[in-house]
């Protein structure tokens, strides 16, 4: 059966097709940014659907509509804000990136969550509530981003360190060299209180990445010095 032609009342404006859509549009990205708010505060269980529809002005069949189910828009909050893993990994593993360019490749997209803003906060307590109540997406998380890119440092480190594959040594400098950058991610409220000029601003951000690459090369080149010592 073919469908009825729309009819268009000649009173509407000539868009009025994409006005609709662009309000969906909308209702979908206020239910994402009260979901994400909640969800961070709450935790999944502790939140239903009632409440996100409420802050976000909609009406509860709306996430029905667009997510299928609260574990369908918990699943779209993180998949609005998680790059692709391939992404992320392009910003670091370069075979033309000298080590330096490597490493602030790496740090410029685990800070990345940093530079939203006023969204900054809401989107590391979205991670760090899934972190201390998994519903198992934090396993997911493990296995689709955050090992490949540990493994594609890991590659980074072994080319710079004239290595063929990484060793246990590789491994253990490819976490210490992640681990300079957490402070910035999961201790902003001890930064804040102790020296609030280092997140004050993007810029400022951006100044800590660059200093944490020096930093992270002065380890590996002392690594490589010890690697090359003991074949000597």
């Amino acid at each position: 059966m073919n469908a009825k032609p729309t009819q268009h009342d000649a009173s509407q404006p000539a868009d009025d097709g994409r006005k609709s859509r662009s309000d969906g549009e909308q209702s979908r990205e206020r239910l994402l940014h009260a979901a994400m708010r909640l969800f961070g505060e709450q935790g999944f269980s502790k939140t239903s659907t009632r409440e996100i529809a409420q802050a976000a002005g909609a009406n509860v069949a709306a996430i029905s509509y667009y997510f299928g189910d609260k574990a369908g828009l918990y699943q779209a909050c993180f998949s609005a804000i998680c790059t692709p893993v391939e992404n992320n990994i392009a910003m670091f593993d370069q075979p033309h990136f000298t080590l330096r360019e490597s490493l602030r490749g790496f740090y410029q997209q685990m800070t990345a969550p940093l530079m939203a803003g006023a969204d900054a906060e809401v989107l590391l307590k979205l991670f760090y509530r899934e972190m201390l109540e998994p519903t198992g997406f934090w396993q997911q998380e493990i296995q689709t981003n955050i090992k490949p890119e540990h493994m594609a440092l890991a590659g980074v480190l072994c080319r710079h360190l004239g290595l063929q594959e990484p060793d246990e040594r590789v491994h253990l400098l490819a976490y210490a060299v992640a681990a300079m950058c957490v402070q910035m991610l999961i201790g902003r409220d001890v930064v804040n209180a102790i020296t609030p000029n280092l997140m004050s601003s993007p810029e400022a951000i951006a100044a800590w990445v660059e200093q944490l690459s020096g930093f992270a090369e002065t380890l590996v080149v002392a690594e490589k010095i010890k690697l090359q010592q003991g074949k000597a």
